[in-house]
């Protein structure tokens, strides 16, 4: 007779590759099922977005073969449980991700949209803001410009926000609220206290990511975000030129100031070079290479991955269709592993914060 104790023994054995301890230790094996030689379990990952849920699976089955017998049937069910840092003000969101760039122009909405819906498209509830008050354009890469979200009366009685869903996540924008034609001037304060309701006052129900799109640079609204909520950690997107990477160095050096402390989960490298449609094999490296690998080195982050120059990327923003929703376009791959390295990276920092007794 196979026992549960076995079962546990034999999976005492396997590491989870990020967090460096057995999935037994952390708890991460549930609803263990023995019927004669058959085994049922479930591994409970830290997102659905994990990029090495096939190599975890493989290693128990290798595990329950070795340690138990190879004539055992091994049956598991990989689910998650997304992890989060202990005392969110918003008890719903469980992390909030930041997109952000040093300069204008390096892709940053078209990251942050297509990070959310790679998220969705794992299987994690996602909420996007667009927090570039100076220039939205979430509205237009999700089509949905003319959207005025719906005031509801909460059960409590209080007003809440609605925000408008598409694609599978919920959107938030300020360009929800201004008219497209029509430049608004804003003061810090003002535009602080924008951003505080796009958080405070919609009902975003439960969501396992919040991707927010931050404008470029290093100013009010950066500051209000980070010192108001508990920011997971930050994405950092540049082009490989020089310019954008000394303005994407200052960025860093904003979420790593001791008065904000935002982890860096690492640099996504956009533009990175130009493949013609007629030479899929070539590659031009147009504004230079390796300049985002360089800068993740620099501040030993991680290295998300590299965009290239693709004209069907804009076409989709631009009509309101994020390429990652194409799944027969390679870029959706690659917009789709950024994802997952995201995902994993916040569940990693979860777990330092967990360690070291970080609130």
């Amino acid at each position: 007779m196979i026992t549960k104790e076995q079962v546990l023994n034999a999976l005492r054995h396997v590491e989870e590759p990020d967090l460096k301890k057995d999935l037994v230790t952390l708890n991460m094996i549930e609803d263990i099922e023995i019927e004669g030689d058959n085994v049922k379990f479930s591994v409970v990952l830290t997102t659905p977005a994990c990029p090495l849920k096939e190599l975890i699976a493989n290693a128990c089955r290798n595990a329950i073969s070795h340690f138990i017998g190879a004539h055992v049937v091994t049956e598991i069910i990989m689910t998650s449980r997304v992890t989060t840092q202990k005392n969110q003000p918003l008890p719903n969101i469980r992390n909030i991700i930041v997109v952000a760039s040093g300069k204008g122009g390096v892709g940053k909405s078209t990251v942050s949209a297509n990070l959310a819906l790679g998220l969705a498209r794992k299987g994690a509830r996602v909420g996007l803001i667009d927090a570039d008050i100076y220039g939205p354009s979430i509205p237009m890469m999700f089509g949905v410009e003319g959207a005025k979200p719906m005031a509801i009366q909460t059960p409590e009685g209080k007003t809440r926000i609605e925000p408008i869903e598409k694609y599978g996540i919920k959107l938030l924008s300020i360009g929800f609220f201004t008219d497209p034609g029509q430049p608004i001037p804003w003061r810090g304060p003002m535009a602080s206290n924008a951003i505080k309701q796009l958080f405070n006052d919609a009902d975003w129900g439960e969501l396992d990511y919040l991707v927010v799109d931050l404008p470029p640079g290093t100013g009010d609204i950066h500051i209000t975000l980070t010192q108001s909520y508990p920011v997971a950690g930050a994405v950092i997107v540049t082009t490989p030129q020089n310019v954008a990477l000394a303005d994407a160095k200052k960025g860093i050096g904003m979420f790593l100031m001791e008065s904000i402390n935002v982890p860096l989960l690492g640099v996504v490298e956009n533009m990175s070079y130009f493949t013609p449609a007629e030479l899929p094999d070539n590659k031009y490296y147009i504004f230079g290479k390796g300049g985002g690998q360089m800068l993740a080195e620099q501040f030993n982050a991680t290295f998300l991955g590299e965009i290239p120059l693709v004209q069907s990327i804009s076409d989709a923003g631009d009509a309101g269709e994020p390429v990652i929703l194409d799944s027969g376009n390679p870029m959706s791959a690659a917009f789709l592993e950024v994802a997952e390295r995201v995902a994993q990276q916040v569940s990693i920092q979860n777990a330092k914060n967990v360690q070291v007794g970080v609130s």
